[in-house]
């Protein structure tokens, strides 16, 4: 990272350039591109077929065909880690915007110079996959094509959402606005990694409140909760002194701190930051702006994680509402409402509803996002819990392990989205009365919680109780019984008394006591 901020002016006459590329170049052309790609992340490209992809870099092409094949996808097929990948990148310079410029002929001051004829790409530069086949090649059987389409404004849904993003990043600039894009895709490490770098160099109080703010996004997004905080809490006492008592980036920190308040499971503490934000924004703001549907959201899930289901259902719906008014139909927020909607119906056994809201969502996530990120990990977390309760195991389980599968890759090994993804499938193997298996995810699940989250955070509690349900099934009920009880030691100083999970925990201890 550090070499690429050093490179940062190099970059910026190559932006320059491709412009004059661009009319130097046909209407339409190919360019090629070989390398090596391990089994495990060609599995998964070959399930996205027909979905967008992007380069997380800058992306060296080539014109020349045989070069790419011969010098890096062939070779690339004897290594024993990896297959060989030829991809085949169509483009159409019609479907570039004047705003959006994705790549700059060098073929003068490449590696073959004339030869490769090279095209460099932007970074996120996105393509449709459009085709995966097998290259015949009598030595190997690990040789593979992969046809792209560049996608650009030839598609409404993906123009709408490509211009509604550039909005969204218009505060940030520069470096600042690459760590808000890395966020958004999903590579929360290289973002704090690049944001750590910019702090360090920050030389005004803006910048570092902004840098802070961004970094607590980062950390957040992570599991490491007392990081965002502190970071989180860095920015607020700089915008305390620079900005005017009203002002809407002051909003924005109390409604992260909310964000992090409530991943901690401190309730009442987020639902107090989400008020303070609600309120900055109501006075701030016109009344559909995408903010105020965030913290409506936000207050949504607190809600929730209270036990109130009702109001939560309300403020989901009020955020939904201004959503469908202010953003693009394929934005990721919008999934995010419609998954938050269907967790509240779920939690009130509404299945079939729960389940209509969770396929809207998937359906955003799939075509607005990276196959890897983490929102659509949740969403197949969500679909796998409706099926889980519908009694359809098989499905169930196939939906949780994708999810695990996702976050394996997205998030770091303690994230506390992994534990519950390990419950989940707990959960599955709990209902179909294999109690060893689920046993034995119940507790690979409370071993990162120890690690990722406060001692007294409700998460724990679930987790006490599941395990205290597997010793009881198994006919070990004074193990059950002291599990039950640090569950509802833990809930008692976390949830209202009148949450359900209170009184579930409650009726575990006294059924088991009959037993005893």
């Amino acid at each position: 990272m550090n070499d690429i901020l050093c490179e940062q002016l190099h970059i910026t006459e190559l932006h320059r350039e491709q412009q004059n590329s661009k009319a130097a170049m046909p209407s339409k052309f190919q360019v090629f591109r070989g390398q090596g790609l391990s089994m495990e992340a060609f599995e998964k490209m070959k399930k996205t077929k027909g979905e967008l992809m992007s380069f997380n870099n800058f992306l060296s092409t080539s014109r020349d065909r045989e070069i790419s094949f011969k010098t890096f996808a062939r070779p690339a097929a004897f290594d024993a880690n990896t297959v060989g990948i030829l991809f085949i990148m169509n483009i159409d310079t019609a479907i570039c915007t004047a705003s959006s410029t994705p790549f700059v002929n060098v073929k003068d001051i490449g590696f073959y110079d004339d030869q490769e004829e090279e095209i460099l790409f932007s970074t996120h530069t996105i393509f449709r996959i459009d085709r995966i086949e097998r290259i015949e090649d009598k030595h190997t059987d690990r040789l593979w094509q992969v046809n792209l389409t560049l996608a650009g404004n030839q598609d409404d849904d993906f123009n709408k959402l490509t211009a509604h993003l550039r909005e969204e990043f218009t505060w940030t600039t520069g470096w600042s606005r690459f760590g808000d894009i890395l966020i958004r895709v999903g590579e929360s490490a290289k973002a704090a990694h690049l944001i750590e770098l910019l702090l360090e160099k920050a030389t005004s109080d803006r910048n570092r409140a902004n840098y802070n703010h961004q970094l607590g996004k980062v950390y957040n997004s992570m599991g490491e909760y007392s990081k965002a905080l502190s970071s989180y809490e860095r920015a607020l006492e700089i915008w305390k002194i620079a900005l005017p008592p009203n002002h809407p980036d002051l909003a924005a920190s109390y409604n992260n701190i909310g964000t992090v308040y409530n991943n901690m499971g401190e309730y009442s503490k987020a639902l107090s930051s989400y008020e303070r934000a609600l309120e900055i924004w109501n006075i701030a703001l016109p009344p559909n702006h995408p903010d105020l549907a965030s913290s409506y959201n936000n207050i949504g899930e607190v809600y929730r994680n209270m036990g109130e289901y009702s109001k939560a259902l309300s403020s989901h719906e009020r955020s939904l509402e201004i959503r469908e008014i202010a953003l693009p139909p394929n934005h990721p927020d919008l999934a995010v409402s419609y998954n938050n909607i269907g967790n509240v119906y779920t939690n009130m056994g509404e299945y079939s509803k729960a389940l209509s809201y969770y396929e809207k969502a998937q359906e955003i996530f799939q075509k607005s996002l990276p196959s890897n990120h983490p929102n659509l990990a949740s969403s197949y977390n969500s679909i796998g819990l409706v099926y889980d309760n519908m009694g359809e195991y098989s499905k169930a389980l196939s939906s949780y392990e994708r999810s695990l599968e996702i976050q394996k890759i997205a998030l770091p090994s303690n994230h506390p989205d992994l534990a519950t993804s390990y419950n989940n499938i707990g959960m599955v193997y709990d209902n179909m009365g294999e109690y060893s298996k689920a046993l034995s995810w119940y507790e690979r699940s409370l071993e990162i919680l120890k690690i990722a989250l406060p001692p007294n955070h409700p998460g724990f509690a679930q987790s006490y109780n599941n395990i205290g349900c597997m010793h009881r099934d198994m006919g070990e009920y004074s193990k059950a019984l002291s599990y039950f009880e640090k569950a509802q030691d833990i809930l008692k100083k976390s949830l209202p008394p009148n949450h359900p999970h209170i009184a579930l925990v409650k009726r575990n201890i006294e059924l088991l006591k009959k037993k005893m």
